[in-house]
């Protein structure tokens, strides 16, 4: 099985923007990355890690963003060239994977610098060029869209409708589609919603689930409290998946304890039972656990000001996976300080099993010098 040059770039250019969503839909965008990256793997090739791991650092590219003096109409005819030329079978004097993966690092860097004017154009290019064939026209336009995704959304939204006639038959436009409308919401989520309330019946199978929960998790970056009325506005319901999208975007003390008011004026609006009861655990559980992922200290220091009662700090503590392996005894005495007559505790049964299995001469030692 070969897999296209141009697909090797998506896949690079999904890598990039992973790095803005931070743990924002997290769940929806490693699967898109990991699919496509299982299929690079199985046509045998490697990616280099370093792209990623640069857009993780912020700002280069963002710096590199203005007009580079790259053309547009070279660059495609750049790429018509080398896309017939990766299809030459390595017997017959084609170039090797390293080759190609040289070649198409720097097409990368090139296609990534250009601003929205440029890419623009290329996309319309893209289009009018009679030598790329239509599979590749596709991976072309979507990886103009993920270029602008981060920096000008709304731009990448209309490249994206001025070409849903070549995308509407891509697999992997979703994700294109997806990061565009996330990072819009994070921007002007009242603008973003309009969007969708616009294009839904053009669109429907890529306005679906999955990019209304990426529209939340955008929103919930500014507005937590819009975020959780959006959950009906969009016809969703208040499952795990779209709740964790709201929680994610809680990274500081301030932002968690915004969360967590805007979740209490939220579950009064839901019917007393089971629906309110698994939203408040959900929610409660995933900004616990952020809470965590900061240490010890400023962890414990913003759990006590949360004001849970016992019965949620049971339910919480049912997966402790965010917790500093080192800070397992501090959490351990921690929680059984907060309910000291209490014979079983699954949260500290939780930490201690996860301790012993990673790290059991550690655990063993905070166990025999710990008064009984």
């Amino acid at each position: 099985m070969k897999i296209s040059i141009a697909l090797s770039l998506l896949i690079l250019c999904v890598g990039a923007v992973l790095g803005w969503r931070e743990n924002q839909c997290y769940e929806i965008e490693r699967t898109s990355f990991d699919q496509l990256a299982a299929a690079a793997t199985h046509a045998g090739i490697t990616l280099d890690p370093t792209p990623v791991e640069d857009a993780k650092r912020g700002t280069k590219r963002e710096r590199e963003r203005k007009n580079t003096g790259v053309d547009a109409r070279q660059f495609i005819a750049e790429f018509a060239a080398f896309s017939k030329e990766m299809e030459t079978p390595e017997k017959e004097g084609g170039p090797t994977n390293e080759a190609m993966q040289e070649k198409g690092l720097k097409m990368t860097d090139s296609l990534m610098s250009l601003n929205a004017a440029q890419l623009k154009q290329l996309v319309a290019e893209v289009r009018a060029n009679p030598d790329l064939k239509r599979d590749y026209k596709q991976e072309l336009i979507e990886i103009s869209i993920i270029a602008l995704a981060k920096d000008q959304p709304q731009a990448a939204l209309v490249l994206f409708t001025e070409s849903s006639d070549l995308l509407k038959e891509s697999r992997s436009a979703q994700h294109a589609f997806s990061t565009s409308l996330a990072n819009y919401a994070k921007q002007d989520p009242a603008a973003a919603l309009e969007w969708v309330r616009a294009n839904a019946t053009k669109f429907p199978d890529l306005v679906n689930d999955d990019a209304k929960r990426g529209l939340i998790s955008g929103a919930a970056v500014n507005d937590p409290r819009l975020a959780f009325q959006l959950i009906g506005e969009l016809g969703l319901k208040d499952d795990d998946v779209t709740l964790r999208q709201i929680t994610a975007a809680a990274k500081t003390p301030e932002e968690r304890t915004a969360t967590l008011a805007a979740l209490r004026e939220h579950l009064a609006t839901l019917p007393k039972g089971e629906v309110r009861d698994k939203a408040s655990a959900s929610v409660l559980q995933s900004l616990t656990q952020n809470a965590a992922r900061e240490g010890f200290e400023t962890g414990s220091k913003w759990i006590e000001s949360a004001g849970l009662n016992a019965e949620q700090l049971i339910e919480i503590w049912d997966s402790t996976y965010s917790l500093k392996l080192e800070e397992s005894g501090k959490w351990v005495e921690w929680l059984g300080a907060k309910e000291p007559g209490r014979k079983t505790h699954a949260g500290i049964r939780n930490i201690v099993r996860r301790w012993t299995e990673k790290d059991y001469q550690s655990a063993g030692k905070w166990l025999a010098a710990t008064p009984a």
